[in-house]
Order: structure tokens, then C-alpha cells, then sequence
């Protein structure tokens, strides 16, 4: 039987022998995946905010056999199957990044690893945007549905962040006790994120025009713990700013914090004109994109307490060269 021919065998490693994409080119490929993990946030909760949740009545298909469903199914129909529509450039903006990782020299293991993660959390999250469909808009589903979301943002900032590093071991560039203090944000982040999708399960926006269960919760008494937690989150990031000054910690946390800090006004802003004003869907909506946001920047701020340098040949890393000071001696980047 003959054998196949490598491009068919390999298409990844038959590319890579042939085209070496310049540093810059992987940071820019895995950063459209990030730019359109975000996005397809944005036209989610659009889908939600506009009651057009069941615009495509079924999944996979539209309509019946239709994939695409007709003009005549009216505008929920256009504005659900544009956010599907959105998956597929989302795939190809992965696709991308899988491509430019895995064809730059020198090879990666764990830098592909994170590109083609991105791949199967888009895949799960698809199947479970269709069983929201399925199941009527589900409230626990769709909640889900976002959670999966925040996942895929996740891995996208890992590989966008780890493409601008090497693979040497991580050196801590601040003291432990004020990387607990990240790592104590990073979770207060994480349960902020959580009751947010609670608010949204139970509250005023279901997704659909039609009788959607909702979550049985108080949605004012949810709204206060969610308010809550934000709070406590500002507090986390001011005193984080406060101790990487006394610490006299590089720039790069120091910045990434202030940013942080930065973000977190305009979404408290945000959030607590929509409570006031009986929530409209533009704010809702931007306070949707401004989670996505913080959670980024939240990701950013404990990576920049590390730094991974390029690994030289030959070296010993440094956890097994013996105890290393808790705070690296080479300079941070910003």
C-alpha cells in the first residue's frame, strides 16, 4: 500500500520545514485568537441582551435542515446566526496561531500545546452553546456557556504571554507573600466573574422573548454579592499597588497592576449606572466586555511576577541548581 505523502501525513511539520515566521508574526497570530476570544464574548452577550437567544431554533442546524435558516425568521434569527457565523472566524484566528506556533524555530512543545488547547475549548464550548439552544436557554447551561468562554480567554492570554517568553524555568521577580497576595486576587476575580453569571441567570435578561427559566435566586440580593466581590477586588489591587511600591518591586507588575486598577473603575462605573437605570442592553453590554477585560488584566498582573528567559544550552536550570532567592536579580521588562 503506498504511503501517504508527508503534506497529508504531517500539513503542520510538511509547513514548518518550509516557512519560519519571524517572532513578531506568532506574538500577532496569537493575539488575534485573544482579540477574537473577546469578541465572540461581546456578540454572545448581544445574542442575550437583544432576546435573540432561540433566533436558530435548533443546533446544529438553523431551521429544520437549514444551517442558515431564512431572512424571513426576522432579526433574531440575523443576530444568532452572525454569533455563529463568528465561531468560524474565531476557529480560523486559532488555526492561525496553531500554524504560526508550530512553525516557528525553534520548536515549542509547550507553547503548541497551549495554541491547540485554545482549539478544544472553541470545540466544547461550541457543542455546549448548542446545548443551551437545545435545552431552551437553560439558565445553568448558558451560565456555563460563559464560564467556558472565560477558559478560552484564558489559554489565550497564556499563549499570547508565554509566545513573548523563552523556556527557561519561571524566576519570581517579587517576593512570595506578594505573590499569594496576586494569587488571592486572582481568585476573588474568578468568584466575581462566577456570581456575575448569576446575576445574568437570574435576572431581567433571559435570552429570549419567550418564557425562559431563570435561576431561582433574589436577583437584587445576587446583585450586592456581585457588587460585593467587586469591592473587595478594588481593595486586592490597591493593595497589591501598595505593596509591589514597598517592595520597591520592576515596573512591569507595577504597571500591569495600575492598569488593572484602571479597568476595574470604568467597570464599577459601568455597573452601577446600568443597576440604576434599570439596566439597558448597550451598558449591559459593555459591562460584559468589561469583565472580559479585567479578567485579562487580572491574568496579566501574576504574570508579570514572573519572567521566563530564553534557555541557553547546555545551563542548569535554577531549581535544580539549588535555593534561589525569592525575588530574581535580573531586571523586569515592563
Amino acid at each position: 500500500m503506498p504511503k501517504l505523502p508527508e503534506i497529508a501525513r504531517n500539513p503542520f511539520a510538511h509547513l514548518a520545514a518550509r516557512w519560519t515566521p519571524a517572532p513578531v508574526t506568532v506574538r500577532r497570530a496569537t493575539l488575534a485568537s485573544l482579540v477574537m476570544s473577546v469578541v465572540i464574548v461581546v456578540t454572545g452577550g448581544a445574542v442575550r441582551l437583544t432576546g435573540s437567544g432561540l433566533g436558530c431554533p435548533t443546533w446544529p442546524t438553523c431551521e429544520g435542515d437549514s444551517l442558515l435558516g431564512t431572512n424571513e425568521m426576522g432579526i433574531h434569527h440575523t443576530i444568532e446566526l452572525g454569533n455563529r457565523m463568528l465561531t468560524y472566524v474565531l476557529c480560523a484566528a486559532v488555526g492561525w496561531a496553531i500554524v504560526a506556533v508550530r512553525a516557528r524555530a525553534p520548536f515549542r512543545h509547550g507553547l503548541y500545546r497551549l495554541a491547540w488547547a485554545q482549539f478544544w475549548v472553541v470545540a466544547a464550548n461550541a457543542v455546549w452553546g448548542g446545548v443551551a439552544v437545545l435545552t431552551n436557554l437553560n439558565p445553568y447551561v448558558v451560565s456555563t456557556h460563559f464560564l467556558l468562554s472565560a477558559a478560552l480567554i484564558t489559554v489565550a492570554v497564556l499563549t499570547w504571554h508565554r509566545a513573548g517568553e523563552g523556556d527557561a524555568p519561571p524566576r519570581p521577580l517579587v517576593p512570595r507573600p506578594v505573590r499569594q497576595l496576586g494569587q488571592a486576587l486572582t481568585a476573588t476575580s474568578g468568584a466575581l466573574i462566577a456570581v456575575g453569571t448569576l446575576v445574568t441567570g437570574s435576572g431581567p435578561h433571559p435570552g429570549d422573548s419567550r418564557d425562559v427559566r431563570r435561576i431561582p435566586f433574589d436577583w437584587e440580593a445576587v446583585s450586592q454579592l456581585h457588587a460585593d466581590l467587586a469591592w473587595v477586588v478594588v481593595a486586592l489591587t490597591a493593595a497589591l499597588w501598595f505593596v509591589l511600591r514597598a517592595v520597591d518591586a520592576p515596573s512591569g507588575p507595577r504597571a500591569r497592576t495600575r492598569d488593572l486598577f484602571l479597568v476595574l473603575l470604568s467597570q464599577g462605573v459601568i455597573g452601577y449606572v446600568q443597576y440604576f437605570t434599570g439596566l439597558p442592553t448597550v451598558l449591559v453590554g459593555l459591562h460584559m466586555l468589561g469583565a472580559a477585560l479585567i479578567w485579562i488584566a487580572v491574568l496579566r498582573v501574576v504574570l508579570s511576577m514572573r519572567e521566563r528567559p530564553v534557555a541557553e544550552p547546555g545551563a542548569v536550570p535554577q531549581s535544580a541548581s539549588g535555593a534561589h532567592s525569592s525575588v530574581a536579580p535580573a531586571p523586569a521588562r515592563p
